[in-house]
This record gives C-alpha cells, structure tokens and sequence, in this order.
C-alpha cells in the first residue's frame, strides 16, 4: 500500500467535506485502539477545529491510560487539537438501575447492555459536535463496517463520515506506523471496549483480523467448500456474522405506498 498518498488522500477527504458542509471541522471519540487513533490523527492534519472526546464507562486502566496518552501527544504536535474527558460511568449506571433483567449471564442482554455503552457516547458525541459546529467522525474500518458488522447500530456506528471505512484492520496499523502514533496505540490489542471483563475482538469473533480479511476479500467469488482446515472455519464464522448483520449495511428499509391508493 502507498502509505502516504492514501494519507495525504484521505486528510484532503475529510477537508474538503468539511469545507462544504460548513463546518469548522470534526469530534473524535478516541478510545485508546488504534483505528481512533489513526482517525483523530488525520483529523488533525486538516488543520481544521478538532475536538477529541475520551468517553469512559468503566473502562480499564490501561485502554484509559492510551487514550489520555495520545489525546496529550495530538494536543502537542498540533495547535488546532483540543481534548476533553467526559465520564459517563455514572449516566450509564443510572440507566442500568431501572432497566430490568440486566443479570450477569444473560448473554442477549448483556450484549444489549454493551451497545447501550456505544450508543450513550454517540449521543455525546453528537452533543458536542452541534455545540461548537463539528461533525462526527467515525473510526470503523472495513471488516467492521462491511464484512462481519462489529460495530452498534446507532452506537458507533451513528457517524456523519467514515474517512477509513475503506481500509483494512491490517492497513489501519500500517498508516498507525506511518503517522508515528505512541507505540501504545501501534500495539494495541483490538478491542471494543464494551464490556466489563477484558474480550478481544478475537475472543468476541473467534477469528483475527488478518483471518476475516483473507475471506472477505474472496467472499463474492468463494463459497465455504472451497477452503479446508482453519479458513473454512474462519468462512463459517465471517459468514454469519455477515449474514446477521446485513440490516447494519443497508438503508433503512421504507415502505413505499401505491401512488394510486393516495387518491380517493
């Protein structure tokens, strides 16, 4: 990959959007991986207002400590960076003692409970971004996004632009290298940061990132028999999620009237 022309490709993106949406530039959620790092990174290097929210809720000290880490380094090698924390440990708790049957085990729950977590930082987000006349820009990159859904529905993945949608977990770490990120983030370990316990991405899918990749960049011309051993199951696994997340992917479903039945 041409590292820096898919950099400097992308930075020219996101200004010129900005530029003609009429916005002083983008909010970040920076969560200590490496795909907000990236992201909050070549927001930065538009030059345009840049405003990083670190967004905790019971968050583990050390995906805390890369965030604040990164937020500081940002703020040091460019002027129009500003950073902010905003704990909503506290607003997520409060909603977790009223809904009910939110018991430690119930998988389905649980779950509904972790995007719950994405979706209050989404809505901080927003708050931000229309406050000092920002947009929201989003950090999935293509497997997440396209391939197996790995992201919230109107959590993280309620976004106005998606500047690194289209590049793979493994490219994310190469232009992470390229931008000289702190190695804390260049060696991050993928997660979604949603839940309580320390899960992976790979506990969470059950396959790495460089695994989906390979079956994703063949999946419209491959089927599950034409792999063996550990593709195959990687197949199986990519394969469902993809399949369970389509909703994720497409518009928004309308259902559309017969012109004919709208008159008397």
């Amino acid at each position: 990959m041409q590292t820096q022309k898919v950099i400097n490709h992308i930075v020219n993106w996101l200004k010129d959007y900005a530029v003609k949406a009429n916005v002083k530039g983008y909010v970040v959620g920076v969560s200590g991986g490496v795909d907000s790092g990236v992201v909050s990174t070549l927001c930065a290097m538009t030059g345009l207002e840049v405003l990083l929210l670190e967004m905790p809720i019971r968050q583990k000290e050390d995906q805390v400590n890369r965030a604040q880490d990164h937020i500081e380094d940002l703020k040091k090698r460019f002027p129009n960076v500003q950073g902010k924390t905003i704990n909503l440990t506290p607003t997520f708790e409060a909603f977790e003692d009223v809904v009910e049957n939110h018991v430690e085990g119930r998988w389905s729950n649980n779950l509904a409970l972790a995007n719950t977590r994405s979706r209050f930082r989404m809505v901080t987000l927003y708050y931000f971004g229309q406050l000092h006349g920002l947009l929201v820009c989003g950090t999935g990159n293509k497997v997440e996004d396209f391939g197996i859904g790995f992201y919230t529905k109107y959590g993280d993945g309620g976004v106005d632009v998606s500047p690194i949608a289209d590049l793979y977990k493994t490219e994310v770490y190469k232009l992470a290298k390229e931008l000289n990120l702190i190695e804390s983030i260049q060696n991050a370990i993928p997660t979604d940061g949603l839940w309580d316990s320390d899960r992976t991405d790979e506990d969470q899918i059950g396959a790495t990132y460089p695994e989906l990749e390979k079956i994703q960049k063949e999946y419209d011309t491959k089927t599950v028999d034409d792999y063996e051993g550990r593709d195959k199951e990687v197949f199986i696994i990519f394969d469902r999620m993809h399949k369970a997340a389509r909703h994720k992917m497409v518009p928004i479903p309308i259902c559309d009237i017969p012109e004919e039945w709208r008159n008397d």
